[in-house]
């Protein structure tokens, strides 16, 4: 089963950017669409974005569309590419992975990431 690694989280200032990549552990990475789910402290794990297999969709949250952007290349890694952070992005990032069509559901998830903790400082 595919293994997945979050990296680039940070402390950054609100109005930076940052970007977060998730890295495969295997070759059948295409098979997967790939999800990126935030959660803050004392709240639920919520839906951020959402590419498809061959990376021809995406879905945004309304909270970041406009500002973040989910890219995947031909290898093993995908990317969340933050803009224009704010205080209320401040969360532990988890990307996810499913072996069927795009999804926003967090339960059509079976496969996760450790996660990675990005905090925006106002």
């Amino acid at each position: 089963q595919v293994q997945l690694v979050e990296s680039g989280g940070g402390l950054v200032q609100a109005g930076d950017s940052l970007r977060l990549s998730c890295a495969a552990s295997e070759g059948t990475f295409g098979v997967y669409s790939m999800g990126w789910f935030r959660q803050a402290p004392g709240k639920e794990r919520e839906f951020v974005a959402a590419i498809s297999r061959a990376g021809k969709s995406t879905n945004y949250a309304d909270s970041v569309k406009g500002r973040f952007l989910l890219s995947r290349d031909n290898g093993k890694t995908t990317y969340l590419q933050m803009n224009t952070v704010k205080s209320e992005d401040t969360a532990v990032y988890y990307c996810a992975a499913r072996p069927w069509g795009i999804s926003s559901l967090r339960s059509d998830y079976n496969i996760w990431g450790q996660g990675t903790q990005v905090t925006v400082s106002s």
